[in-house]
């Protein structure tokens, strides 16, 4: 359920972002907001069927600031495993506003129990593990990605 997506490789800033990028939204990017924290994932997209399939699996690494954005077409209770993934994961599942609904923490791999991600989700993010740990994202934090409809989302590309 992980994979790149034509071969493009991602990078996230570990600092605040300048004002002049919080300003604008990018398809090759997730801004995320909570209290206290602030951050910007560079993402592959997973927003066809075969794309999300593959996800992340195979991959021997993902660069310590990138991610992968699963995109839904609709509110659903995705449920993911980590067959064939080689790397451990966190996984920050968000509502169709963008607003996160629930961290899994240490998705180890290669390991079958399904991981729920609860009702209503749009956006799924993974990113390495222990990284929302660290930074504090948790339930509540908003993302902004031009995948969130304005006139819905929780922290609009246009804010």
């Amino acid at each position: 359920m992980h994979g790149w997506r034509d071969g493009v490789r991602v990078g996230l800033a570990l600092a605040a972002l300048p004002a002049a990028a919080e300003a604008s939204c990018s398809p090759e990017r997730l801004d995320l907001r909570w209290p206290g924290g602030r951050e910007s994932f560079a993402v592959e997209l997973a927003d066809d069927g075969a794309e999300r399939a593959r996800g992340l699996m195979f991959r021997e690494s993902l660069d310590p600031a990138g991610g992968m954005l699963f995109v839904y077409e609709g509110p659903r209770r995705p449920q993911f495993w980590m067959k064939n993934t080689l790397i451990p994961l966190d996984m920050v599942f968000a509502d169709a506003t963008g607003t996160v609904t629930r961290v899994h923490a240490n998705a180890v791999p290669g390991d079958l129990t399904p991981i729920d991600g609860g009702e209503g989700v749009v956006y799924v993010l993974e990113i390495n593990a222990g990284l929302a740990d660290k930074l504090g994202i948790g339930p509540g934090a908003e993302f902004r990605h031009p995948s969130i409809p304005s006139a819905i989302a929780a922290w609009a590309c246009d804010e």
